[in-house]
Parts: C-alpha cells; sequence; structure tokens
C-alpha cells in the first residue's frame, strides 16, 4: 500500500470514528468511508480530545461574557452532551437499570428497554454534577480546556480497553457490529490518548488521566463481565462516562 492509500485509509478510520461517536455531519467531508468500523478505534481518542475541544470553547465563551466557572461548566457540559448525542449518557442510563436484573438474559433485555428506572436516572444525575462541580473547580479557562480534551481522549481509551478485553455480550447491536479490536489497534488508541494528554499537561498529570480511565474500564470491564458476560454498547458509553469523571476528578485535584 503506497503512502497516499495509507493516508486514505487512516482518514477514512477516523471519519468512521466520528460517524460513530458524535453528530458532527462528517458525512459531508470527502474523507472516504472504512470497511472495518473496529480499525476506527485508534481514532476515538481523537474524537473524545475533538468533543472536549468544543466543550472548551463553549466554557471560554460563557467566561467571556464573565459567567462564573460554576455557570460555564454546565455549558461546556451541555455542548458535550449535544455533540454526543447524549450517546454514551444514555448508554450508562441502560447499563445501570440493567445491573437490577437478577439473570444475565433479564438485564441484557432491561437494557435494550427505551424506558428510564430509578438507578437510570441516579445514574444520570450524580455524573453529570460530578463533571459540572469538577470543570467549576479547575475554573482557570486554559486549565479547562486542557483538562476536558485530555479526559475526553483517555475516557474514549477506556472504551477501547474493554472492546478489546472482552467480547460482545450479544450476537447483535451497536458494539457487535463494530467487532472487537485487535491488541495492536488497543495499543495505538493508547499512544494517540498518551500523546494528547502530554502535549496539554505535565507528563505525570498526563498518566494520571490515562491511568483514572483504565481504571474505569477494569471496573465496568468487570462488572459486564460478572454480570453479562461481555460488553455492549450501553456497557461502552458507561465506561466513557464512569473515566470522564475519574479523570476529570483527578485533574481537579492536581491543578487546583
Amino acid at each position: 500500500m503506497s503512502a497516499a492509500d495509507t493516508l486514505r485509509a487512516r482518514l477514512a478510520e477516523l471519519a468512521a470514528a466520528f460517524t460513530l461517536l458524535t453528530r458532527l455531519p462528517v458525512h459531508r467531508v470527502p474523507l472516504g468511508s472504512a470497511p472495518n468500523s473496529a480499525s476506527a478505534v485508534w481514532a476515538y481518542p481523537l474524537v473524545g480530545a475533538a468533543c472536549g475541544g468544543i466543550g472548551a470553547a463553549a466554557y471560554w465563551l460563557a467566561a467571556a461574557f464573565a459567567c462564573p466557572p460554576a455557570l460555564a461548566a454546565p455549558w461546556a457540559l451541555a455542548m458535550l452532551v449535544l455533540v454526543t448525542g447524549a450517546l454514551h449518557e444514555d448508554g450508562l442510563a441502560d447499563f445501570a437499570d440493567g445491573l437490577g436484573g437478577s439473570t444475565r438474559k433479564q438485564s441484557l433485555a432491561i437494557m435494550r428497554d427505551h424506558r428510564i428506572g430509578s438507578y437510570g436516572v441516579i445514574a444520570l444525575i450524580l455524573p453529570l454534577a460530578i463533571r459540572i462541580t469538577a470543570i467549576a473547580v479547575i475554573a482557570e479557562t486554559a486549565a479547562v480546556a486542557a483538562a476536558l480534551i485530555a479526559t475526553g481522549a483517555v475516557s474514549r481509551l477506556a472504551a477501547v480497553l474493554v472492546m478489546a478485553t472482552l467480547p460482545a455480550a450479544r450476537a447483535d447491536g451497536l458494539s457487535a457490529s463494530v467487532g472487537r479490536p485487535s491488541g495492536a489497534l488497543a495499543a495505538a488508541a493508547l499512544g494517540v490518548a498518551l500523546a494528547i494528554s502530554w502535549l496539554l499537561l505535565p507528563f505525570g498529570t498526563a498518566l494520571i488521566a490515562v491511568i483514572t480511565a483504565a481504571a474505569a474500564a477494569l471496573a465496568i470491564g468487570a462488572i459486564a463481565s460478572a454480570r453479562l458476560g461481555g460488553q455492549t454498547g450501553d456497557v461502552l458509553g458507561a465506561v466513557v462516562v464512569l473515566a470522564e469523571c475519574l479523570a476529570l476528578t483527578a485533574l481537579a485535584a492536581v491543578l487546583t
């Protein structure tokens, strides 16, 4: 494969990652299409970083209009949710509700039900509060931008780690359609996430962000393996949100 062909393939994978993880109109940009969605997972941290950058822009704009951090932070998070179409929050709510099932089959059925239960409501409220509070605590505009971009990258890395280590819990659904990435692709995603974080944060702080994201992947992955026998798109959404919560909490503690 020539260098031009390689570049076109990587751009197509990047477009596939944006199409899957966001509501941004990337289909209007002639980047091509990736035949195997799993091949695009290396780009997930780039997509997360872009989402974080859009949230950071909303925070900056609110701050430019003299909004205090406690008011600018919700606007930043609102933009993050808008860009992703609440994809990850929806998955978290479904996963939380599914934990109320007494069997694997029942849990998977609950997760497919579009209705939301009390577990799902609580699972939405608490992470929203944690992320808004962490952003407001960091406060300074440049630091918030670095934190949002870095946590956007490492949280999508967390999803890739779960995809690579756990099989799909069902034969159909979003995760099954994407496929299981190889260890090499997961390692590439790790390298991209660490590079993005290191560009914005001191190396030790960047490493903390990656470690907290890995901890989220380990925690949710262990629960999903025990309760569901694998992972689903809802599990991956839960991983992304928990990783954002843990990473932003850690960065709020380190950067203030």
